[in-house]
């Protein structure tokens, strides 16, 4: 297995520059299969979705259709991919409510590894992802 950088990723998955984005399809398309996918991590998942968004102006909806078409690739491995399908399917039943996806993620982790809670400054974080407000 080999690991993506969110440059690679990126690059692919915004098709924004020439060279580097031929290369990045080329040897995804040619080098990862089900036998041999390329390993997304969390990190580069975040960074991936924080790219799309403001750099790009990737909408809540094109972002949760971007993980999750990662997570239905046999191309790509997620880490942790039960958490980020949790993430993903939270994120899908807040509609209307402007959520980050990182934090949804920062949630669903801290419930894998049996957190009751996670504590936050961020009061948006706390009313939308349910993370508890340190006040």
């Amino acid at each position: 297995m080999t690991g993506l950088d969110t440059n690679v990723l990126v690059r692919y998955l915004a098709q924004d520059d020439a060279r580097q984005s031929a290369l990045a399809t080329r040897w995804i398309d040619e080098s990862l299969s089900a036998a041999r996918p390329g390993f997304v991590s969390l990190v580069v998942l975040v960074e991936v979705c924080w790219v799309l968004q403001r750099l790009y102006a990737a909408t809540q909806d094109e972002l949760l259709q971007t993980v999750e078409d990662l997570l239905d690739s046999a191309q790509f491995m997620v880490e942790q991919r039960a958490v980020v399908q949790a993430a993903t399917q939270r994120m899908r039943s807040l509609t209307g409510v402007k959520v980050g996806f990182a934090d949804l993620l920062i949630v669903e982790v801290g419930k894998s590894h049996n957190c009751s809670q996670i504590m936050t400054f961020d009061k948006a974080a706390a009313r939308s992802a349910g993370m508890t407000l340190l006040s």
